[in-house]
C-alpha cells in the first residue's frame, strides 16, 4: 500500500510538469473518465492507467494486456514502457511477470533524466517489494508446515 501512495503523491508532483503527452494523442484513453479533466502529462496520465487496471476484472485485464503489448510492440515509447510493466507487474494475473517488468523499466529507472524516471522508479520499488512480501509469505508458509509436522510426529 505504501508504494501506490507514493505513486499517487508522485502524480500529483508530476501532473504540473511539462512531460511530453506523445501516450494521449489518440484521445481514447478508457482509464480518462468521459467528461473528466484531461490527464496534464504522461506521468498522470499513468497514474489514472494504474488505477484503472488494477479495478479490471480477469477477462478484461487479459484483454488489455494484449492491447499494450501490441502497442508496445509497435512503439517502444516510455510511456508504452511503463505500461506494460505495470501489467506484467499485477500481482495474481495470467501474464504476471515480476522480473520481466522491472527489465522492460530498468532503463528508465537508471536514467534520471528521463521524463517518466519518477514513475518507472516507483513502479519499481512497488514491484520490488511485492516480490518481497510474497517471498517473505511462502517462507512463512514453509515455517507453518514445518511446525505442523513437528506436532503431528510429537503425538
Amino acid at each position: 500500500m505504501k508504494a501506490i501512495t507514493m505513486l499517487m503523491m508522485l502524480a500529483a508532483l508530476l501532473s504540473a510538469s511539462c512531460a511530453d503527452l506523445r501516450g494521449l494523442q489518440s484521445g481514447g484513453e478508457p482509464w480518462v473518465k468521459s467528461g473528466g479533466p484531461r490527464p496534464a502529462s504522461d506521468s498522470e496520465s499513468l497514474m489514472m492507467y494504474f488505477e484503472y487496471v488494477r479495478k479490471l476484472p480477469g477477462p478484461e485485464l487479459a484483454k488489455e494486456h494484449e492491447t499494450v503489448l501490441r502497442s508496445y510492440a509497435g512503439s517502444h515509447s516510455d510511456f508504452n514502457r511503463v505500461r506494460y510493466a505495470m501489467l506484467l507487474g499485477m500481482p495474481g494475473a495470467p501474464f504476471s511477470d515480476d522480473a520481466r517488468a522491472l527489465e522492460e523499466i530498468d532503463p528508465l529507472v537508471k536514467n534520471p533524466d528521463a521524463p517518466l524516471h519518477g514513475v518507472a522508479y516507483l513502479l519499481s520499488r512497488q514491484i520490488q517489494e511485492q516480490h518481497d512480501g510474497q517471498a517473505l509469505q511462502s517462507k512463512l508458509d514453509a515455517l507453518k508446515s514445518l511446525e505442523k509436522n513437528l506436532i503431528e510426529r510429537g503425538r
